[in-house]
This record gives structure tokens, sequence and C-alpha cells, in this order.
């Protein structure tokens, strides 16, 4: 399978494996998942920092994150890694206004 591929496998089946079901993600569930699928500590650090902050701005008052706000998370570490490996683009782990 080629990469990108993949890739999009990893994030729909790691998704549908958290929300037990249901698709959606609760705090603990998203916690759940952070704490086992994302070993870097600098990204671990921005998650904790300013995870729960974008979480709530992202999944509105309900407190549950469905597949469009989580894919939306994914797509602004994606983001940030991109700006941290090649020095491009704006950094959005760093605003507070997304």
């Amino acid at each position: 399978m080629a990469r990108l591929e993949q890739a999009i496998q990893n994030i729909v089946d790691i998704f549908v494996e958290y929300s037990d079901g249901d698709g959606k993600l609760s705090k603990d569930e998203m916690k759940k998942l952070f704490d086992k699928e994302i070993e870097n500590p600098e990204i671990k650090a921005k998650i904790e920092e300013g995870g729960a902050k974008a979480m709530r701005k992202m999944s509105g008052f309900d407190g549950q994150v469905n597949f469009k706000e989580f894919s939306r998370c994914v797509c602004m570490m994606a983001k940030c890694h991109y700006h941290k490996k090649t020095g491009k683009g704006k950094a959005p782990c760093e605003d507070d206004s997304e």
C-alpha cells in the first residue's frame, strides 16, 4: 500500500478504535488516544499545553469530538510538524486564534 493511503487508513482506523463505535470521542477517549498513539515528547507537550482548549473549540459545546473535528486536529498537528521541519507556513500550534 502506498504511504499516503496507509496514513489515511491509519487515521480512520485509530478514530474508529478509540471512539468505541459511536462515532465520537469523549475527553477520556481522546486522552487515551493521544497517550498511546503519540510518542514524540514535543508533540505531547503541545497537546497538553493547548490541546484541551483546541478540542473545546473544535467540539463545540457537547464535549465530544466527531470524525470531522478529529481530522481537523490531526491536520493541525501535521501543519505544526511541517512548519517545524521546513520553517515554512504558519505555525498553527502556536496560534490561539485558529
